[in-house]
């Protein structure tokens, strides 16, 4: 248990480091897609003039991406701090209800395309009327915690709480036989230990379980808060690519310190094989050791995405047909609530599956990484 939790507390600064880069990235690809300050309030003006009629773009990207807020109904949303270090600037903390909702800079700084961005507008300055200090920007890590960070730190906190309280049965009734919440998670732990752990790694498997179970627990306790829209729940943490590409990114790690002179082997000169094609396949070799960690980050991410992408789209469609006819919309609204709740059920069933590929594909890896001549001579027998 204890190994467990300081998996988790580890898993959750890479996480936080990644989401971290990852807005930095985001500065950089902003600054080079900034318009002049005429560009910029003759777009506000064109968006102005057809800011009355229902954008489903709009509502999906902002229910499926980051924000620096926790939207709750209506115009009424929870402020989140703003954590900003500048190596010019220095570091900057206050609310982001002084950016209101994105319309005014304060301290230096505002948001553009949900990306902080560094400015020389007074505070108060609406940001459409503000040019954008391009220079200060790229030189700007933004740290805040927002929906996703905050959305980790929930699920954390259960992760913990779930582990400890499993814990404690164990302690007070032994071997027993288990009983409430113990009863759903152990079975889960078993599945992970026999099924994936022992069956992909080998005799070496119990250096991997913590970061298996936590990995796993992680995953799937995300997919599942993921699925419901109401505070302190509805995150799309496990939809984010920062934080996929920090897990991808772990795996990568322990696969590599973990990896044996027989796992290298075969990837820089594999056994038997002609020189002269081993100038085709060490190379091809090479590019799947970054490849396998690409393919999991792409895969969780895309998989999550893509599901509350689809449910969203039908929950657009009342308001699209709506606006052409409220009869009509009255009569898409019954068809889209039906596979919206068929959607969801679906993506019940996916929030498990994803979790279990990840960690599947994780364990395979580490098991190609330490598998020993021997263990792969028995395994072709």
């Amino acid at each position: 248990m204890k190994a467990l939790i300081r998996a988790g507390f580890l898993l959750f600064s890479s996480l936080l480091i990644g989401n971290a880069f990852a807005q930095h990235e985001g500065h950089a690809l902003s600054s080079e897609a900034q318009l002049n300050t005429e560009d910029v309030f003759e777009d506000h003006t064109t968006t102005h003039e057809t800011n009355s009629k229902f954008n489903p773009g709009e509502m999906i990207m902002g229910h499926v991406g980051d924000e620096h807020g926790w939207h709750l109904f209506g115009h009424t949303s929870i402020p989140l701090p703003i954590l900003v270090y500048n190596t010019e600037r220095g570091f900057s903390c206050f609310s982001s209800s002084h950016f209101d909702h994105g319309h005014k800079s304060h301290g230096g700084y505002m948001l553009h395309e949900g990306k902080v961005v560094a400015t020389d507008a007074p505070d108060g300055t609406d940001a459409h009327h503000a040019s954008v200090n391009e220079e200060l920007t790229e030189a700007t890590w933004d740290i805040s915690i927002t929906k996703n960070v905050l959305g980790m730190f929930v699920s954390m906190i259960l992760l913990v709480w779930v582990m400890l309280t499993v814990a404690s049965g164990y302690k007070k009734r032994g071997v027993g036989a288990p009983k409430g919440i113990q009863s759903f998670i152990e079975p889960i732990i078993m599945f992970v230990r026999d099924d994936v752990a022992k069956a992909n790694i080998g005799p070496k498997y119990e250096r991997f379980m913590p970061y298996l179970l936590t990995v796993f627990f992680f995953i799937l306790l995300n997919n599942l808060m993921g699925l419901i829209p109401i505070f302190p729940f509805g995150a799309n943490v496990s939809g984010s690519i920062s934080v996929t590409f920090a897990l991808a990114a772990i795996t990568f790690i322990i696969t590599l310190i973990h990896g044996n002179r027989h796992y290298w082997g075969h990837i820089l000169a594999m056994p038997g094989v002609p020189k002269p094609v081993l100038l085709i396949l060490t190379p091809v070799e090479i590019l799947g050791v970054f490849l396998r960690p690409a393919i999991l980050m792409i895969r969780l991410f895309a998989n999550i995405t893509a599901g509350h992408i689809i449910v969203l789209s039908f929950f657009a469609l009342i308001f699209i047909f709506g606006e052409i006819n409220a009869g009509l919309g009255w009569g898409v609204s019954i068809f889209s609530l039906l596979f919206t709740v068929f959607m969801s059920m679906l993506e019940l069933l996916v929030a498990f599956i994803q979790a279990f590929v990840f960690t599947f594909l994780s364990a395979m890896y580490f098991g190609a990484a330490v598998e020993g001549h021997d263990d792969h001579h028995e395994s072709l027998v």
